[in-house]
C-alpha cells in the first residue's frame, strides 16, 4: 500500500490497539470511564465472542474491573452477554449498529449530565433575586436553562427518534 502525508501502511492489530486507545480516552470526555470505554471499543472491534479472560489479558486489567465495566456497558444495552453450550464461561459481545448504541450513549449522558443541570437551573431560575447583578445572573441563568431545554429536546428526539433521523436532519443542513 502506497501512503503519504500522515497516512501510513499498518496492520489490523496495531489499527484496532490505536482505536481502543482513542475510544478510552474520548470515554472520559463522554462522561465514561476510560476502562469502560476501552472494553467497549474491544467488543466493537471484535469479530467473535469474547470472554471476561481475553479482556483482562488484551487490554491488561484486572478481573474486577472488566467485569464491572462490561456490566455497566450490558446494563446500558451497549452489549450483551451470551452463553456457549457445554461451557461454564459468559461471552460478550458489542451492539456495532452506531444508530442503534449512539442513541444508547446519548440517553445515558442525558441522564447524568443535562438532567442535573436542568434541575440545578430550574432551581436558579425561580429564585427571586434583586439588584443589578441578581438581574444579570437571572438573565444568565434564563439563557442557559434556554439553551439546556433546547438541547434536551434534541437529545430526546435523537434518542426516541427512527434510525438515521439525525444523519437525515444533518444532510438537509448541509444541502
Amino acid at each position: 500500500m502506497k501512503t503519504s502525508g500522515y497516512l501510513r501502511d499498518v496492520n489490523y492489530k496495531e489499527a484496532r490497539e490505536e482505536f481502543i486507545q482513542t475510544w478510552g480516552s474520548l470515554g472520559s470526555t463522554w462522561g465514561v470511564n476510560k476502562t469502560m470505554a476501552q472494553i467497549h471499543a474491544y467488543l466493537l472491534s471484535s469479530d467473535e465472542l469474547v470472554t471476561t479472560d481475553q479482556m483482562m489479558e488484551d487490554l491488561q486489567i484486572s478481573r474486577g474491573n472488566a467485569n464491572m465495566n462490561v456490566r455497566t456497558l450490558v446494563d446500558w444495552g451497549l452489549a450483551y452477554k451470551q452463553s456457549k453450550a457445554g461451557e461454564r464461561m459468559d461471552y460478550y459481545a458489542a451492539d456495532k449498529d452506531v444508530h442503534s448504541f449512539a442513541p444508547k450513549i446519548a440517553r445515558e449522558r442525558r441522564k447524568r449530565e443535562l438532567e442535573p443541570a436542568m434541575r440545578a437551573l430550574s432551581r436558579l431560575k425561580g429564585m427571586e433575586l434583586e439588584g443589578k447583578e441578581g438581574k444579570s445572573f437571572q438573565k444568565l441563568v434564563k439563557e442557559l436553562d434556554d439553551f439546556t431545554s433546547l438541547g434536551d429536546q434534541f437529545l430526546r428526539r435523537y434518542i426516541e427518534g427512527e434510525r438515521g433521523w439525525l444523519t437525515k436532519l444533518f444532510m438537509r443542513m448541509l444541502k
